[in-house]
């Protein structure tokens, strides 16, 4: 019989994400988000590709990148609304990590499956940051799928692309539990 982590297996019965809104300062500084980072970079990895990288985003950063997404919703005609859904976590984000998607050539490993560990980096950030007893945050939006603002902001080469951006900080308030999956409803067994 294996040796429970009771601990670890608690935390992921209970973690739940804080909402970037409610998110503010403190934020964590370097020192403390470095193992924070590393945690992320041990996700899985079929065929060590590490096909993402990670881009920590400063408040003068998030402030740059919603000044872009302002100019980019005016071009494509986008309403207010849509505008602001865009701009919102970068206007009032103070801190966030992006996975950037880098996927690289190789026979025995689909870009698809590449893309599932970089989504597995945003999990494991998340999880780490919470682990640490920040508030987190896995957000994405119409901009992370716009080539123009990936371009301009994030300077991203053609074939890269963001699967999430980790907001980290300290929260306002705990947000209220909200209903999980049924099991019962979306586990099938099957024995043979």
């Amino acid at each position: 019989m294996p040796a429970p982590n009771l601990q670890a297996l608690e935390f992921l019965l209970t973690r739940r994400s804080r909402p970037a809104k409610t998110l503010t300062t403190p934020v964590p500084d370097r020192v403390a988000l470095e193992p924070i980072l590393q945690a992320a970079l041990r996700t899985p990895d079929h065929g060590k590709l590490e096909p993402w990288r990670l881009v920590v985003l400063e408040q003068g950063a998030l402030r740059r990148m919603g000044d872009i997404v302002g100019a980019r919703a005016q071009q494509l005609g986008l309403d207010d609304d849509k505008t602001s859904k865009g701009r919102n976590q970068f206007d009032t984000g103070t801190l966030a990590v992006a996975v950037v998607v880098c996927p690289v050539i190789a026979e025995k490993v689909p870009e698809i499956e590449q893309s599932y560990s970089a989504g597995a980096v945003c999990l494991a950030l998340l999880n780490a940051a919470l682990a640490s007893g920040w508030g987190a945050n896995w957000l994405s939006g119409w901009p992370s799928h716009d080539r123009v603002f990936l371009t301009q902001a994030l300077d991203l080469a053609p074939h890269e692309h963001v699967a999430g951006f980790i907001h980290i900080g300290t929260e306002k308030a705990t947000p209220p539990e909200r209903p999980r999956p049924d099991i019962k409803e979306k586990v099938t067994w099957v024995s043979h």
